[in-house]
């Protein structure tokens, strides 16, 4: 029962995110053909065809409130203390953002006819915003200690592949060691040792994104989905191109955790 119930929501998963894919690349595709100058039938026809997709994904994520209280249940016993705070607060933030986005159904659909859809919105991406800032926080961190360790690594590697210096004595033949004067040799100025250190970090950072595809692509998920709640919030509006491009993209991103679960961030 429990295989049939988790089999039935990854093909809803799965669908809703082919039609969020659906709904921007409208988006992207209305806002290209108005600065082509296209005819305002093509352009109506197209916003119809966005609202009616987003009604859709609306009605597929009915049950996805409770999901994520099931999702933060599971990882409030999660031993790091930084991923369980992100974690399970970023689904308590889902769970309120697919809640206010049930009710903005009931209020398309007519079934609220009285409900200020404007106030859910903003709630409902307040929600969505504060939830994806978390989970950009337990990326950085989850790269922070990757790189802690693979920085640690390269230098254990580097300590034991290094030859033993051969130190010459009167007992075996050398001459006596002396203590050599102090280096005359100024310290580095600030700026080519900043920049020795940023190349190092960067490095780092290819190292770490290259050796694990699953972080990689929440970053770049989460990177491109930040910009949607911004620009509803209006607190970085970017215009309806550049939101299509993002939305788009995270489809594009998070049908592949789908398709390859192996790239889906755990836990």
């Amino acid at each position: 029962m429990m295989e049939s119930w988790v089999r039935f929501s990854a093909q809803s998963q799965a669908k809703e995110r082919v039609f969020r894919a659906a709904q921007y690349a409208c988006t992207l595709l209305g806002y290209t053909l108005q600065k082509g100058g296209a005819r305002a039938e093509l352009l109506h026809t197209i916003k119809q065809l966005e609202a009616h997709m987003s009604l859709t994904r609306k009605l597929m994520r009915l049950g996805n409130s409770a999901e994520a209280l099931e999702a933060a249940k599971r990882t409030v016993h999660l031993s790091d203390c930084v991923l369980r705070l992100c974690i399970t607060v970023a689904h308590l933030n889902r769970a309120m953002y697919f809640a206010c986005d049930n009710v903005l159904w009931a209020g398309k659909t007519g079934l609220l006819p009285e409900l200020d859809q404007n106030k859910w919105s903003q709630r409902s991406f307040r929600y969505y915003l504060f939830a994806l800032i978390l989970n950009l926080t337990r990326d950085v961190y989850e790269i922070h200690l990757l790189m802690e360790r693979e920085s640690r690594s390269t230098s254990s590697k580097s300590f034991n592949s290094s030859p033993s210096p051969l130190t010459l004595t009167t007992e075996n033949g050398g001459f006596p060691l002396t203590p050599s004067p102090p280096s005359a040799l100024s310290p580095l100025p600030p700026l080519p040792l900043l920049s020795a250190r940023l190349k190092k970090h960067f490095r780092l950072l290819v190292t770490v994104l290259r050796n694990n595809p699953p972080l990689l692509l929440d970053v770049l998920k989460n990177m491109c989905d930040v910009f949607i709640p911004l620009d509803r919030l209006g607190l970085y509006p970017t215009g309806p191109g550049f939101i299509g491009a993002c939305g788009l993209t995270s489809s594009i991103l998070s049908i592949l955790t789908i398709v390859h679960p192996w790239l889906k961030l755990k836990p």
